[in-house]
């Protein structure tokens, strides 16, 4: 195991980004660019949760992120179904990066983040608070408010706002 924190091979700094993404919102956009500055290399992960049903598939959200974050040279976009610490060894990773929005969001990243370093000592956590104007936005706000047809445009990226219309109205516009 690496002895500096945030190293993966050499001085190279990997962290991952996990999230189901679904869909990408502004917010998790905000996230992505903040922490791209931070590391040589991000990679934004789709958790592949075989327990939900999500709106997009997969290979959907992995293909709006790279559309979102292409001008983004040092962000690699990828999915996985294991563990996060698994993935993170497969990829080099010791730092996994977590949105934040409040309190709440905080307890439950606080026992993730304890959980995972109790599966792996190497593997650390670090939160970013989500920019305020961006912190009571959610992907499920997001689907709720597309699914009636509501505006989304100042929640998601353009390429999003288009998945979501063809997703609930067959792309008809209006």
């Amino acid at each position: 195991m690496n002895a500096h924190i945030g190293r993966g091979e050499g001085d190279h700094r990997v962290a991952v980004y996990p999230g189901s993404f679904d869909p990408v919102t502004f917010g998790h956009l905000d996230i992505i660019r903040r922490a791209a500055k931070q590391f040589d290399h991000l990679i934004v992960s789709v958790l592949n949760n075989l327990t939900k049903s999500p709106l997009f598939s997969v290979e959907e959200r992995v293909e709006l992120l790279r559309e979102i974050t292409k001008d983004l040279p040092n962000v690699e976009v990828d999915s996985f179904r294991d563990l996060l610490v698994r993935y993170m060894r497969s990829k080099q990773a010791q730092i996994i990066i977590r949105g934040i929005r409040s309190v709440t969001d905080f307890e439950y990243e606080l026992q993730m983040a304890s959980t995972n370093r109790q599966l792996d000592e190497g593997i650390e956590t670090i939160f970013m608070m989500t920019n305020p104007k961006y912190s009571y936005l959610s992907s499920s706000i997001v689907k709720e408010i597309a699914k009636f047809h509501g505006p989304v445009q100042d929640l998601v990226p353009p390429a999003v706002e288009a998945a979501l219309r063809k997703k609930y109205t067959g792309d008809r516009p209006g």
